[in-house]
This record gives C-alpha cells, sequence and structure tokens, in this order.
C-alpha cells in the first residue's frame, strides 16, 4: 500500500514538473533522483519511474512538432495525423488519401479465327496468343476525401481518379477506358469515376449525389475474386485500362452512374438502398431520348451464425426507354447472393434474372432494334481458402442472352447465347500492402447457331492497396 502511494505522489510530481513552463530536458530526470535520494522512492521504483520517463523523452524528441495554421475564424487551427489511413486531420476536418496500383504479366492463347468461331458479344479471344503487361480488371485509383461534422450532420467531399498503365486511343470512343494503343509516345487515360458528396447522422443514414458504383449487381462483382486479378483479358493484343475479370461472365456489370441515393442506418445487420439514377440509352439499339430517370435499390444483410459469418444481398434495377423511332419497352433486372465464411473458407454464390438489359454491361444487345426485348440470365459459384498468407481459389461463372423473337433468330444467328469462364487463382499476401498473385482462365463463347470460340489465358503480377 504504502508503494503504491509513493508512486501515486511521484506520478503527481512528474505530472507537475511536465505541466511547468518553461520544462527543461534534465527537469523530470532531476526531480526522480530527488525523490530517490529522501527515501519516497525505493530503488526498484525509482529504476522504473526512470526507465519510463527515458522512453517518453526520447520518443518526445523523435516526434515532429504540429504544424499550427489560422482558421477561417482567425483562430489557431491545428494538423495532425489522422487515427486511420493516409492522411490529415486539420481542423474538424478529416482529409484522407487511399489508392490501388496493379499490373500483370498476361498471356492468352485464343482460336484461330474461322467461321465457326464468330459469336457477336462474344467475350473468348479469336485470332491466336498474345502477350501484355496490363492493369488487371481493377485499373489503379486515387481516391481523396474530405470530411466533418457540421451542425450535428456528417458530410463528406470524394473523388477517384482511376487511371490505367496502359496507353489508350481516345480517337477510337470510349474515352480512357477506349481501346488500347500500344505505341511510342502516348498516353495512359485517367477515368473520373467518382464525384459525389454525402451527408447524414446516426439513426437517420446517409444520402449521396454524384457519380458512384451503381447498386444493381455492385456486391456480385465487389465480392469477385478477379476484381484483384485478371480474370478474362478481353484485348490482350492492345489492352485497354481493365480486363473483364468476370463481367459477361456471371454478372452484369454495375458501373458508375450519377445517383441520388439513400442508405438506411443498420438495424441488427440489416441495410436498405434506394435511388434514384441518369436514364441510359441502349448501347445497341436505337436513338432515344428518355423522359424518366432509372430506379435502383439494394438489400444487404451481414451477420453471423456461431463462427458462421454470413453477408446476404438482393438488388434490382427498372427504367423505361423511350425510342425515337420505335416503341417505348421498360427494362428491367434483380441479382441475390450469398458470402459464407468459416474457419479458413469463404464461398460465394450469385445469380441474376433480367429483361432488356442485354449481357455484360448495361443496355448491351439489349433488344432487337424494334422493340422487343432479350432476356437475359447468369451466375457465379466461388470459393476461397486462406492459410496464413497464402489463398487458394476457383470460381465458375455464365451469362446467357435469349433471342426476342422468332425473326430476331433469323436475323442475327452468331448472337451470343452463353459466355462462361473457369478461374484458378492463387495469392500470397507479401505485407499488409502487397497481395502477389496467380491466375489460370479458361473463357468461352457459344452462339445461337453452335458457333463457339475459346481461350486460355495466365496472369501473374500484384495489386497494392493503401
Amino acid at each position: 500500500m504504502k508503494g503504491t502511494l509513493r508512486l501515486m505522489s511521484a506520478a503527481g510530481a512528474l505530472m507537475l514538473a511536465a505541466t511547468a513552463a518553461p520544462a527543461m530536458a534534465g527537469t523530470t530526470a532531476d526531480l526522480l533522483k530527488r525523490l530517490h535520494e529522501k527515501g519516497i522512492l525505493t530503488d526498484d521504483e525509482y529504476q522504473e519511474l526512470a526507465k519510463g520517463q527515458t522512453a517518453e523523452a526520447a520518443q518526445t524528441a523523435a516526434a515532429p512538432a504540429p504544424a499550427v495554421t489560422p482558421d477561417a475564424s482567425g483562430g489557431a487551427g491545428y494538423v495532425r495525423m489522422t487515427d486511420s489511413g493516409v492522411g490529415l486531420q486539420i481542423g474538424d476536418v478529416t482529409l484522407k488519401f487511399s489508392g490501388s496500383v496493379n499490373g500483370f504479366y498476361v498471356h492468352d492463347n485464343g482460336d484461330t479465327p474461322s467461321a465457326t468461331t464468330t459469336v457477336t458479344g462474344g467475350v473468348a479471344t479469336v485470332g491466336g496468343s498474345s502477350s501484355a503487361v496490363r492493369n488487371g480488371l481493377l485499373p489503379g485509383f486515387l481516391k481523396v476525401e474530405a470530411s466533418t461534422n457540421l451542425d450535428g450532420w456528417d458530410v463528406g467531399a470524394h473523388f477517384g481518379m482511376y487511371p490505367g498503365i496502359n496507353s489508350v486511343n481516345y480517337a477510337a470512343g470510349g474515352g480512357a477506358n477506349s481501346a488500347g494503343n500500344p505505341r511510342a509516345l502516348q498516353t495512359a487515360g485517367i477515368d473520373f469515376r467518382q464525384t459525389y458528396l454525402t451527408f447524414g447522422r446516426a439513426g437517420f443514414g446517409e444520402v449521396k449525389i454524384g457519380r458512384d458504383i451503381g447498386l444493381f449487381q455492385s456486391e456480385s462483382i465487389l465480392n469477385d475474386i478477379t476484381l484483384l486479378s485478371s480474370g478474362t483479358p478481353a484485348g490482350n493484343v492492345a489492352p485497354s485500362n481493365t480486363t473483364l475479370g468476370r463481367i459477361g461472365t456471371g454478372y452484369i456489370y454495375t458501373d458508375f452512374q450519377p445517383q441520388i441515393t439513400y442508405t438506411t442506418p443498420s438495424f441488427s445487420g440489416f441495410t436498405a438502398s434506394v435511388g434514384i439514377f441518369e436514364p441510359l440509352s441502349s448501347l445497341t439499339g436505337p436513338a432515344e431520348t428518355n423522359k424518366q430517370p432509372g430506379f435502383q435499390a439494394k438489400f444487404v444483410y451481414v451477420g453471423k451464425f456461431g463462427d458462421v459469418g454470413t453477408r446476404l444481398w438482393v438488388s434490382g434495377v427498372t427504367q423505361k426507354h423511350n425510342v425515337d423511332a420505335g416503341p417505348d419497352y421498360t427494362g428491367w433486372g434483380w441479382d441475390a447472393g450469398a458470402k459464407v465464411t468459416f474457419g479458413p473458407v469463404t464461398v460465394v454464390g450469385t445469380y441474376y434474372d433480367a429483361s432488356g438489359l442485354g449481357t455484360t454491361a448495361l443496355n448491351l444487345f439489349d433488344t432487337d432494334g424494334l422493340g422487343n426485348k432479350r432476356d437475359s440470365h447468369g451466375f457465379y459459384l466461388q470459393g476461397l481458402a486462406t492459410f496464413g498468407k497464402f489463398s487458394v481459389g476457383g470460381s465458375y461463372g455464365e451469362s446467357n442472352l435469349d433471342y426476342a423473337t422468332i425473326a430476331d433468330a433469323l436475323a442475327n444467328p452468331t448472337l451470343v447465347d452463353k459466355n462462361s469462364s473457369w478461374v484458378g487463382q492463387v495469392r500470397y499476401g507479401l505485407n499488409s500492402w502487397v497481395t502477389l498473385l496467380g491466375e489460370y482462365v479458361n473463357s468461352r463463347s457459344e452462339a445461337h447457331n453452335g458457333n463457339r470460340a475459346t481461350s486460355d489465358a495466365i496472369a501473374a503480377g500484384a495489386i497494392l492497396f493503401f
């Protein structure tokens, strides 16, 4: 008891010394020595406190002095590191930077072109072998976010820039993600995918306004193991900013779209998001002048049942298309999926069904061009096992597209019937930032008339997140 009291008294004296100004480097050490000499501290207590004081002094000496800047009101603000991520706390505003860089060697070997390998809308490579050093399904990205709390509201501004490592051909159309241009003196493209604001608070949820990832099929791509790797290469001879991954062989690409979306707070693991979206015109149909927005929604449940973790979701989309010369039509679709984790194993299963949405990308081959909608559906199954720094995974998926009418079948005999792929993947976590990946992908495209094309690809590289 006496020892405890002595330590408390010494601690109080140390606090007094630390708050005195100006404080010299030797002040606390001298005080400890005198307390020891007077018998207030035992030998063991003196050694313990002296050790701690020495370590604290060394840490203080090594730490940079905080920068002080004036705030808008003319008072003194402050700058310090954020508690997590890479960024700064500037007064009441948190400024964060996050990003990713990746690169892969990809060798793709496709069928030799012939009359029986033509598949309109196919994703398998036709044209022999090719090699490239390129991005995977993700390009690089740099996100800048500024957030604060004002008048009880959490508000934020978010910007996401996605540059590729490969040169692109802007003249070919498609902007920053246009067809590749592997020649000297060219430049890569920067896809500015994200520009949005958020505001919300506890018990209210959050409102998002701007350009960001869609709701329909977003869970499918975000839980896909090829998101971090290559998947189906597509255009490996002249690579653009991204590969296909499993896009078109298991799900329709969600895309980044202008939107106003509201997300509820979590209710026992359940959240709901609903939004209005900029209407999209068909990629392959006649000209449109759309008068109504699109609508999307997503419902997610996250929970644990004993040692089993679950993530369940369902999402939907609908949009009316006002065709300039032809009948109007409404495209719609839904998808559902589950991610289950038990021990080192994670399993994912998804399914989608749609009409007037097409395949691979939203509104690609969605109608016969006369207002008659084509139905589509698809799924993928995936497993990933992690043992320490090593992970081994595999998946199979397919996307199917039906004819709209008999006339559609007669007019488009080589239209894709099914795109599918098998993926095998190995990962090694080099450290908390860098993951090394190796992958094998077999892609297959089949037309309604029996044409087919297959390709085999290997990819090896790394992806970094910070």
